[in-house]
């Protein structure tokens, strides 16, 4: 039988990790992991979180989006109408961020810069992937975890795209990542991805939801003010920007 890891990790990212067509304005791709010891993932994190939005809605149906809590859509469309409401939401939520006890690593690839260094140059999404998991297995093998089973939770983006995700996935735990020049010997964990629907409404991804875009910005924009990064910052285990 299995022996599970201490820790369960969430991954997410922010931009798109195609080359062909780059957008001016966001040039650049985030993969965020959220490692939680899972004794203070189910008895600290997923509690209060389940608390901020009972006082907010009333129920904690709702699936915390940044993308919609930053255009003010569907249930975050009652922020823009209530100006007290808005700062009691954004209070709380910094709050429960700023007290979660998760670790993250995170990659920013610039994919402008890649794409003007390399002739043919790997997918973000691998190169991202690569140095998470990189760090994630380093911090494992501190905290005693070697030989155990470690589950990464992904947000399911559809069948061939969840498939692609889980080749490269296996890969690089394998050993077989295509792209590198360090050998991290991948095989002393078990790691194992999960696929779930967002409508699944797990804490976790929500919280990895929430901090990919201000890791993004901060590397995009490192002069702007970036209240939420400002939060998180305390938080990353390591932060990888490549090229």
């Amino acid at each position: 039988m299995a022996e599970f890891s201490d820790f369960i990790v969430f991954a997410d990212e922010s931009g798109d990790h195609g080359l062909v067509t780059i957008d001016p304005d966001y040039p650049v791709f985030a993969l965020t992991f959220c490692v939680l010891r899972k004794v203070d993932y189910s008895g600290a994190l997923t509690p209060a979180m389940q608390a901020f939005k009972f006082d907010i809605w009333g129920h904690d149906a709702v699936v915390l989006h940044e993308h919609e809590i930053r255009k003010s859509k569907g249930p975050f469309a009652i922020l823009m109408t209530d100006r007290a409401l808005r700062e009691r939401f954004y209070e709380q939520l910094n709050r429960l961020i700023e007290e979660a006890p998760m670790t993250i690593f995170a990659s920013v690839i610039d994919k402008k810069a890649l794409r003007d260094k390399y002739a043919q140059p790997w997918n973000p999404y691998e190169i991202a992937l690569l140095f998470c998991m990189e760090r994630l297995h380093g911090m494992l093998l501190r905290d005693g975890q070697e030989g155990r089973t470690v589950h990464v939770v992904f947000e399911s983006r559809g069948k061939k795209e969840d498939a692609e995700l889980e080749l490269e996935f296996r890969r690089i735990a394998g050993n077989d990542g295509h792209w590198g020049y360090r050998r991290v010997d991948f095989s002393r964990l078990d790691f194992q991805p999960v696929f779930v629907p967002k409508a699944s409404n797990a804490a976790g991804l929500q919280l990895a939801d929430l901090t990919a875009r201000p890791i993004a910005l901060s590397h995009l924009r490192p002069g702007q003010p970036n209240r939420a990064y400002e939060i998180i910052q305390p938080k990353l285990g390591g932060k990888k920007c490549f090229p």
